[in-house]
């Protein structure tokens, strides 16, 4: 069964939870997975996402941005960044509602429509969500439909992404492919690797995969944006470990 993804829905809820999880918790907590950064930099940098992203949908681009310029309006202080991170949401859902989500647009990654940026906006946000409240000591929770949309979104991007992650440059080889493999419903990923490039294999459903990774679909979301080490036990790992290190090597967003 396929399930469909309202993805603007998607990033008010997920920017409510982000908010409600840095509401009363401590702007300078360091945030582990962001080396470097405070509570204070990951609102910032979700919400000045969103704001740039809803730039661009509102210019509806035909090529590529000769500028990053955006008026943030950032906030005074760090107490008053979660409720910017707010309105920040608040302006993407006006830019959705009064966009055509389905007209043609530029987009660095495959999908060349408006559409693109609500659903990338979507998991900048969550994946941000969750280190948020990784940093605060707690489990996050991931809508299960809601990660296998975005490991999707993930592989099928991840070959475009050279500008800002060119380590994708070195996922090169000889025919090797890696299978990602949800077992907790609905979800089989096989990616490929070629001399010229890689990216998912659309017909490689009956393929025996030169390396396996194998887990729950929040799991796998989390592993692929470096959240998760693919030897925890939430993960069955088999085949060639040292394709696998290649990949994780050179596959960071």
């Amino acid at each position: 069964m396929t399930t469909t993804i309202d993805h603007g829905a998607a990033v008010a809820a997920e920017t409510a939870g982000f908010v409600a999880v840095v509401r009363d918790a401590d702007p300078s907590t360091t945030v582990p997975t962001c080396p470097g950064w405070t509570l204070t930099d990951l609102v910032r940098h979700a919400g000045s996402v969103q704001r740039w992203f809803t730039v661009l949908l509102q210019q509806r681009i035909q090529q590529p941005p000769r500028s990053r310029e955006v008026d943030l309006k950032l906030p005074d202080g760090p107490d008053s960044y979660p409720d910017w991170l707010a309105d920040s949401a608040a302006g993407a859902a006006a830019a959705f509602a009064a966009a055509d989500l389905d007209a043609p647009m530029w987009a660095w990654g495959a999908d060349q429509y408006a559409r693109f940026w609500v659903r990338r906006m979507l998991f900048e946000t969550l994946v941000h969500r969750v280190d948020a409240e990784l940093a605060l000591g707690r489990r996050p929770e991931i809508d299960p439909a809601l990660a296998a949309d975005g490991v999707a979104e993930f592989l099928v991007n991840l070959p475009f992404a050279a500008v800002f992650a060119p380590r994708t440059a070195e996922l090169r080889g000889a025919d090797r492919t890696i299978r990602f493999t949800r077992t907790d419903g609905d979800g089989d990923w096989l990616v490929r690797l070629r001399p010229d490039g890689f990216g998912l294999d659309p017909d490689g459903a009956d393929v025996t995969a030169d390396a396996t990774v194998r887990g729950a679909a929040a799991d796998l979301l989390l592993l692929l944006y470096g959240r998760l080490d693919r030897s925890a036990d939430r993960f069955e790992v088999c085949g060639d470990e040292q394709l696998l290190a290649h990949w994780f090597a050179n596959s960071a967003f």
